[in-house]
């Protein structure tokens, strides 16, 4: 079983497995690799699930033209990048050349538009979840549907584009997620796990598959423009956890591994999409229970009971890798304000001639937001780099507004960062919890956010009013999960189940950071979601009158 680092009151009772790890050339390890909003990771992990060898490598969006993107070249040269650090840290830990993988996975963000043609080649931009371009399209779906279509979802963004009479789509013969895309190139299979093909377009979950009727009334919808293709030709195979996806090609193991040295041939678990890794690094897939994850944006995943009793524009209806419905609430922006001021103290330092590591200076100031108000002493921040579904906000003005009473400091200014990261997604869960009175037994974290211990965590736990667990895999959760997903193909020729697989084999001696709601600071935090609600339309003046310059 995988031994972690947990601190409880501030001391560690267990360690990383890392080093007393003992594999070698002959070691069935599965790697994990996940491509998230601002890093790509890798992950090796052996036959018991711990981690051998870790990597990653930074990477940043771009906002071309007014459409947030990524360069597709930054995929291959991240995956390589990672990949070399893995195999680097192998043969430096372990001695050997790493060659033979038992399984490898991928997972990405999900939702957002790739539209390739039938060479495989891209037609238009990559276009990611973090773009808002696509209201009038996702609207008129969501009434057609009866079914909540976010604008970040890519059938959204296939009827914007249809709608905008882009000369690319009739052009398109795969429309596809980012870890699909790696998948495919890889592999030459054009299949998605059911978690990540469930924020492309509505699943029936009876059926394991996209909603046929659903299908047909879009089809329907665009027929006067009398494209040469169905909406199901474009849309990739659906799987769930545990189904072969496929084969690494020669071709695919170079681009992995240009050395020659990874031989091709290893089976491919499905492509799977951040939230989907999130609820499995995180035991996160039976009946009222959750996770949150955070990063670039943050997003809740609560798997559900029953159905909604009606549309929410602000909940998502998606699906765990087995195909279980999920309500999932995402909002775009969480981590980047709080990384921004981080950096610009981290500038200060360097000016005044003082060396600090950047997790030291990361730790100092999320533990500085421990001495603030409980009501972050009357700030206000809007941290929207990029414009919020569950706002209504088209696009992003990052903003700090006090009064003249307000109590500015740095505990302050670091505590109303942290609240406003989940500023949003409250909104949201309030309308899950409240409204909907979903019951959560257990909810997970993870993502960087969470690495300092006792403050991130305890502070999303007042704030949704709901016991909180971090395990301290948090800052690599995603990437792991992949890798878990990769592994379990071979439980699952041993039929056994996903939930099986993790209580049994993964989480049955899994120790967690545990935080409880505190009433007083649950009431701070109702002070600022007031005043952050009531305040949107300061937002709404800065997007409308603060222009981007050219």
């Amino acid at each position: 079983m995988l031994a972690i680092v947990v601190l409880k009151n501030g001391k560690e009772v267990s360690c990383w497995n890392m080093g007393k790890v003992k594999v070698d050339a002959n070691s069935k390890l599965s790697l994990g690799v996940e491509f998230g909003s601002t890093r790509i990771k890798a992950v090796l992990i052996d036959e018991n699930q711990a981690i051998v060898a870790t990597g990653s490598v930074a990477w940043e969006n771009q906002l071309v033209a007014g459409v947030w993107t990524y360069d597709l070249d930054d995929v291959w040269r991240g995956l390589q990048t990672s990949y070399a650090q893995v195999k680097k840290e192998v043969n430096d830990q372990y001695g050997f050349t790493l060659k033979n993988i038992n399984a490898i996975g991928f997972s990405a963000m999900m939702h957002g538009y790739l539209a390739l043609d039938k060479e495989g080649a891209l037609l238009a931009e990559f276009r990611t979840w973090r773009n808002s371009l696509t209201s009038v399209a996702a609207k008129t779906l969501t009434k057609r549907f009866d079914f909540n279509i976010p604008e970040r979802w890519s059938i959204a963004h296939l009827y914007q584009a249809i709608l905008n009479a882009e000369e690319h789509v009739k052009q398109i013969a795969c429309l596809t997620t980012l870890a699909g895309y790696v998948h495919f190139k890889l592999t030459g299979r054009q299949v998605l796990g059911i978690g990540d093909a469930s924020g492309m377009f509505p699943i029936d979950l009876a059926i394991k598959d996209y909603h046929e009727e659903m299908v047909d009334s879009f089809d329907e919808l665009v027929s006067a423009q009398h494209y040469p293709w169905k909406l199901r030709e474009l849309l990739p195979e659906v799987l769930v956890a545990g189904q072969p996806a496929g084969k690494l090609t020669p071709q695919g193991a170079k681009l992995i591994d240009p050395t020659g040295d990874l031989i091709p041939g290893c089976p491919l678990c499905p492509p799977e999409g951040d939230a989907g890794t999130g609820m499995v690094a995180t035991n996160s897939i039976r009946p009222k229970t959750g996770n949150i994850s955070a990063g670039t944006s943050v997003f809740a995943m609560v798997v559900l009971e029953k159905s909604l009793s009606k549309v929410y524009p602000e909940i998502d209806l998606v699906a765990t890798p087995i195909g279980d419905q999920v309500a999932m609430v995402h909002a775009n922006n969480c981590s980047f304000e709080i990384n921004a001021w981080v950096w610009i103290f981290g500038e200060f330092l360097a000016a005044a001639g003082i060396s600090m590591s950047e997790d030291k200076l990361y730790q100092t100031l999320f533990e500085q937001s421990l001495k603030g108000d409980l009501d972050a002493g009357g700030l206000l921040s809007y941290g929207y780099l990029s414009g919020e579904n569950i706002t209504k906000m088209p696009a992003g003005r990052p903003l700090l507004v006090r009064t003249p009473s307000s109590n500015f400091n740095l505990a302050n200014l670091m505590r109303v960062n942290l609240y406003t990261a989940f500023g949003a997604m409250y909104l949201g869960m309030r309308t899950l919890t409240k409204t909907e009175q979903v019951k959560i037994d257990e909810l997970f974290a993870h993502g960087g956010i969470f690495k300092t211990a006792g403050v991130a965590g305890q502070i999303l736990a007042s704030a949704i009013n709901t016991p909180v667990s971090v395990m301290k895999t948090a800052a690599v959760g995603g990437a792991w999960g992949m890798a878990l997903l990769a592994d379990y193909l071979d439980f699952a020729d041993a039929k056994m189940t996903l939930e099986a697989y993790l209580e049994q084999q993964v989480f049955a001696n899994m120790e967690v950071e545990d935080y409880q709601p505190v009433a007083a600071e649950t009431a701070g935090f109702a002070r600022f979601a007031k005043r952050y609600e009531e305040c949107l339309p300061l937002e709404a003046a800065a997007i409308e009158n603060f222009k981007l310059e050219n």
